[in-house]
């Protein structure tokens, strides 16, 4: 059935839906730093987001010859859907909790669910214009 959104729009939100589960964990980590034994958790999940993109490890496009010219993500010609692929893990750290890394984890991941959620509301706007245009 098509869609009135864009496919990857669905994928953004999926994505936010991580990254709001990693604030969740990262917080846990903070609660618990006074914890004798505590050892801190990771949710991770960013490795089969970029294989579900088709990414190399630097978050650029993988090329398969050097002839190839670098091109934008088309999720419509993607093996697999991002739904399939894209999963998450919790992984315990052998570390102690260190509150300066969990705050710049937490900083960091703000900063990237902020831009999602830009790119969202960006994509609801054009949306709006083109429905309030089309009236014309």
């Amino acid at each position: 059935m098509k869609s009135l959104f864009e496919p990857h729009l669905n994928m953004t939100a999926r994505v936010m839906d991580f990254r709001l589960e990693r604030q969740n964990v990262v917080a846990s980590n903070l609660a618990n730093i006074n914890t004798p034994d505590y050892r801190p958790l990771r949710l991770e999940f960013e490795k089969d987001l970029q294989a579900a993109l088709n990414l190399g490890v630097r978050g650029k496009l993988t090329r398969t010859s050097d002839n190839h010219i670098p091109g934008k993500f088309d999720p419509n010609s993607s093996k697999s859907t991002l739904e399939q692929t894209l999963t998450k893990r919790l992984v315990r750290s052998h570390d102690e909790i260190d509150l300066d890394k969990e705050m710049s984890i937490m900083a960091k991941n703000t900063m990237m669910y902020n831009a999602l959620s830009t790119v969202i509301k960006n994509q609801m706007e054009g949306i709006k214009k083109v429905i309030s245009d089309g009236s014309r």
